[in-house]
């Protein structure tokens, strides 16, 4: 009997499955042609701030305290000192919407022209199966 309980505690193991957790919020794969959205202020205030930190600091490697002392400088800031950094961000947000917006372009007529091979391919099929339903009947005949 010592046999047949661990065979059902065995049993009861193998039967529960064990699925990998689901993925949210992930559609469709992205496209890598597909334009990157601009920074914002704060992103184009970091990059010049990292250069001079790493001048200042160049034994410091950590992301982290270079990141936190970045927020600090921003915070202190007065909206005219972060002006200059608002419009070289407003400037690259012009131009990612003009480029997003030929990207956008090219995709539809990509669509367009993919729909109409579509359409062709299924014509042509479908007329080759009755090309083929032809031709089984007169094998039939023979």
């Amino acid at each position: 009997m010592k046999g047949t309980k661990s065979k059902g505690k065995a049993d009861s193991k193998l039967s529960v499955k064990k699925t990998a957790p689901a993925k949210r919020g992930k559609g469709a794969e992205k496209d890598p042609n597909k334009p990157k959205r601009p920074p914002s202020a704060f992103f184009v205030f970091m990059e010049e701030f990292r250069e001079e930190y790493k001048k200042k600091h160049p034994g410091n490697k950590s992301v982290a305290t270079i990141g936190k002392a970045g927020g600090e400088k921003w915070r202190s800031f007065s909206d005219a000192e972060k002006a200059p950094y608002v419009q070289k961000a407003d400037k690259r947000k012009a131009e990612y919407e003009k480029t997003l917006k030929a990207y956008n372009k090219k995709q539809a007529e990509g669509t367009k022209a993919d729909e109409e091979e579509e359409s062709d391919r299924s014509k042509s099929e479908v007329n080759d199966d009755e090309d083929d339903d032809e031709g089984s009947d007169e094998e039939d005949d023979d």
